[in-house]
């Protein structure tokens, strides 16, 4: 084994820049899946962290219309009609303004009702531990912040800070911080504002108006909720948490789709990037391993050797690939949640937090694809007799055969994945199937395409440069045992880019065609927004007449 060793040393030593390839292929492979796979969960979990931060424990909530509910409404649910499990809130968002006046993390500001809150959000109920609730109820202008947001922010209590509402420069005052037992609370209200009703209304400048109403009723309490719509003021009307929640989610299927879309050609390109680099590393071996096939090497030895090579690429590729992949998910992160930001609602996500499933297909993917990929090559060259591994007619013998072979087998790849795709219509699972065979076939009948190709080029390359052109064209073919993987794996990539264009193009255009009927007018003039999906502020009436004249 130690002539194993020295022979697979000396061949990285002396071909180092290939091997720096096959480690970056597979890192790239890596990296890519991780990283559009963070981007994807981390816009999923901000949308369902903001949903848990607001809507909490609640099974209803009554809605109004664009002014909001009155105060009144409140007073109706909770004294006329008995429903004690109720609580009213005013939402807003604004934003945290540094010393230097330079604009900050946006928050969301939640007007909260402290004595009604235990069932819905008990973390800032009277009971809890550590909140002073007198305090945002006597001090105009005093809330509470998450202690992760207040440690992020350098505030403690007792402090006092900016935030811009609507374009307007207000004082807050830090009366506590929060803390809640459990880690999906904590992260919930990472990015919460928690004030009295009368603070919020004050700075949001919405005297007397509500939000919502949030409401616990047991499930089939059909006639407490006809008693609620009964007296509800006109415009008003109540709607289970979970119809509003799926509704806002089918709103961003398309969007989902698209992230899925895109962490299903990633795995595909990086699958295909790392058969290509493994591939090549272990062709280009092949005389070395039939001198020491010669030398008396057993073919279980030459291949646990070269498997075990291919192991220790893959353990450096996939460290650097992880460590790649969570400096682009965090990239990705910030442009995704500005889209969804833009395009759907509001969500705030700070950091990347990769799950474990995240990790583990990355993991997988640059352990498992690499030696899956380096098995077939090194197979073939182990079973081929020492003389046969020594000379290159026979490989690429072996070759054009494979070529041949693989060419007959993606037509009925190709028929298959055209037949699914036709009769998927909808299916998301089926349509991803199907193009993945479509792909399959595609890179199979590459090599063989590159052959015909070739040869319809020969007589144009030897009229354009003589001996130099035909040369040309017969290595092309003449080495399929290595340009056929290239081949196969630039065909994908090609593919892959046109793909993502086309996909990236059709989004945009379907957006663009949006807001050319919604945005109808030449110029808009809006108050500055915390967020770009909601203006809240109002503009000042003599504005408006400055403008007409």
């Amino acid at each position: 084994m130690s002539l194993l060793h020295r022979a697979a040393l000396r061949h990285l030593q002396r071909h180092p820049l290939q091997a720096g390839l096959a480690v970056l292929g597979v890192a790239l492979g890596v990296a890519v899946v991780i990283g559009v796979d963070l981007a994807r969960e981390s816009a999923r979990r901000g949308f369902l962290l903001s949903t848990e931060a607001v809507t909490g424990r609640a099974t209803h909530q009554i809605l109004g219309g664009p002014g909001g509910l009155p105060d009144s409404a409140y007073r109706v649910v909770r004294v006329d009609l008995g429903v004690q499990r109720s609580a009213p809130l005013v939402e807003g968002w604004v934003r945290f303004l540094a010393d230097d006046g330079a604009r900050g993390r946006t928050l969301r500001l939640l007007g909260v009702d402290p004595f009604a809150e235990a069932p819905f959000r008990p973390y800032v109920a009277p009971a809890t531990d550590g909140v002073d609730v007198s305090a945002i109820l006597t001090r105009p202008g005093a809330s509470l912040l998450a202690w992760s947001t207040a440690d992020e922010l350098a505030l403690v209590a007792g402090d006092t800070f900016a935030i811009d509402v609507g374009g307007v420069r207000r004082t807050v005052h830090v009366a506590g911080t929060l803390d809640p037992a459990d880690d999906l609370s904590r992260r919930a209200i990472a990015d919460l504002l928690l004030m009295d009703i009368a603070s919020a209304q004050e700075l949001l400048d919405r005297a007397g108006a509500l939000d919502r109403i949030d409401l616990r009723i047991d499930e089939n309490d059909d006639s407490t909720i006809a008693r609620i719509e009964g007296a509800l003021p006109p415009g008003a009307r109540v709607l289970e948490t979970a119809a509003r929640t799926a509704a806002t989610a089918g709103m961003t299927r398309a969007f989902e789709v698209n992230l899925t879309a895109l962490g299903l050609v990633a795995l595909v390109f990086g699958m295909f990037l790392i058969y290509n680099a493994m591939t090549f590393s272990v062709v280009q071996r092949r005389p070395l391993i039939g001198l020491l096939r010669a030398q008396g090497v057993t073919r279980r030895e030459v291949l646990g050797q070269v498997l075990a090579e291919a192991l220790l690429i893959g353990l450096a590729a996939t460290a650097v690939g992880v460590a790649l992949g969570l400096l682009l998910g965090s990239g990705l992160v910030r442009l995704v949640t500005r889209t969804v930001n833009d395009l759907y609602y509001t969500v705030t996500v700070t950091g990347v937090r990769p799950s474990a499933w995240v990790l583990a297909k990355g993991i997988g993917l640059g352990l498992g694809a690499t030696v899956l990929a380096t098995l077939p090559p090194a197979l073939e060259a182990t079973r081929t007799s020492p003389r046969a591994a020594l000379l290159r007619s026979v490989a690429e013998t072996g070759a054009r055969a494979g070529v041949r072979t693989a060419a007959w087998l993606s037509l009925p790849l190709a028929a298959g994945g055209a037949v699914l795709l036709a009769v998927s219509e909808r299916g998301l699972v089926a349509s991803f199937a199907a193009l993945f065979l479509l792909i399959l076939a595609g890179a199979m009948i590459a090599p063989a395409g590159t052959v015909l190709l070739t040869q319809a080029l020969r007589p144009i390359a030897s009229r354009a440069f003589g001996m130099l052109g035909r040369m040309a064209t017969r290595g092309v073919s003449a080495t399929l045992s290595r340009t056929g993987p290239a081949v196969a794996a630039l065909s994908v990539a090609i593919a892959v880019g046109i793909a993502m264009g086309l996909l990236i193009g059709s989004f945009r255009g379907a957006v663009a065609s949006w807001l050319g009927q919604a945005l109808v007018a030449d110029v808009y003039v809006s108050t500055p927004a915390a967020t770009n999906n909601r203006v809240e502020a109002t503009l000042d009436p003599e504005l408006v007449r400055r403008i007409r004249a």
